[in-house]
């Protein structure tokens, strides 16, 4: 299959171009600045950028399906906006061209919560791309670890840099974090699940941990003692300037995340778990991978796992379709494979009179 992945040179994107080619697809990928590409020699580069269309609606022309991987929230306050513009104008692009599938990482959180504008301007970027002609599949995913990963980075210095924490209250709200060798295998598999066309679902680890625990959890790994103190009056707001002082964490990435940590963030469809059931990474595990002590499983892993399991969730679809198999213990079965066959009578012998006569 001919596939676009935009944000190609991104935490995801550069992990999932080579998982896809793996896989035995043809990838574009579009990237901003194609001198700095530095992925897979395979792929064909794409310079463009997703708020001028042009620059990209010839290769959308050529593709079956386009993985959208957008996020401006390390550009600065009007992400949302930049978000919402980039949206728009990738549908009205695909307007004309034969794209059958477009898959969208998005944000978990519970939909009754007032979100954070960050997941605000997730689930408004879902909205829009959901208007396109094409069959959408979104996957809703709270923090992914890896290297790379702003969420995770920010994880890590607090717990390297700082023994004793005051924070506000948010630290025991409850996520549900994956491993990005996880997402890559889910992106790469839903995209030949016919059943997740047109679907959302939510995606998560094995684990529902609070902030407070997985900062308590990467220190242990780090082998650094972290005491965190929890205080009512202390606000995300505040937090956030905090982190600033603390982290390198980048100012427009930082802030939009803590003031995101009031909102649960688990897993509560766990439908995809059936249709792509593969061993999810523990936590530790994912740490350990983003840290380096512990090797990433390799693309062909990945890609061969995700082939696997989308081979069997489709093998499974076929037989539903085709309903239960009949076995031999049925009474309906007959030897001839007509009518059930009655006893065998010996020539001249009589069947035993039955009770009662």
């Amino acid at each position: 299959m001919r596939l676009l992945v935009t944000g190609a040179t991104g935490f995801v994107g550069s992990r999932l171009v080579p998982a896809l080619l793996e896989a035995g697809h043809e990838v574009y990928a579009l990237t901003r600045d194609a001198t700095g590409y530095e992925g897979p020699d395979e792929a064909r580069v794409v310079e463009g950028n997703v708020l001028d269309p042009e620059t990209y609606k010839s290769a959308l022309a050529e593709v079956d399906a386009a993985y959208y991987l957008i996020h401006s929230m390390g550009s600065g306050t009007d992400f949302a906006e930049r978000d919402r513009r980039a949206a728009h104008n990738f549908v009205r692009a695909t307007e004309g061209t034969d794209l059958d599938r477009m898959i969208y990482l998005g944000g978990l959180g519970e939909e009754q919560e007032r979100l954070s504008k960050h997941l605000q301007s997730r689930r408004e970027v879902e909205s829009i791309l959901a208007e396109g002609t094409y069959d959408l599949t979104t996957l809703r995913a709270a923090i992914v670890i890896g290297a790379g990963s702003q969420s995770f980075e920010m994880i890590r210095q607090l717990t390297d840099r700082l023994p004793v924490m005051i924070t506000p209250k948010w630290v025991r709200t409850e996520c549900q974090p994956i491993a990005i060798s996880d997402v890559v295998t889910y992106l790469v598999g839903v995209l030949d699940v016919s059943e997740t066309a047109g679907e959302t679902f939510e995606i998560g680890g094995p684990e529902v941990l609070s902030y407070q625990v997985m900062l308590e959890r990467t220190g242990e790994i780090l082998d650094r003692r972290l005491f965190v103190l929890p205080v009512p009056v202390l606000s995300p707001k505040i937090s956030a300037y905090w982190v600033d002082l603390v982290t390198d964490v980048p100012k427009s990435v930082a802030h939009p995340l803590i003031l995101g940590l009031e909102n649960r963030v688990v897993v509560e469809d766990h439908r995809i778990e059936q249709l792509l059931a593969f061993e999810r990474t523990p936590f530790d595990l994912a740490v350990k991978q983003a840290l380096g002590t512990e090797h990433e499983p390799p693309i062909e892993h990945i890609a061969a796992r995700a082939q696997s399991e989308a081979e069997q969730a489709t093998a499974g679809a076929e037989r539903a379709k085709a309903g239960p198999e009949r076995t031999e213990s049925e009474p309906e079965r007959a030897e001839s494979g007509s009518e059930r066959a009655e006893p065998d009578v010996g020539p001249g012998s009589e069947p035993e009179p039955r009770p009662g006569r």
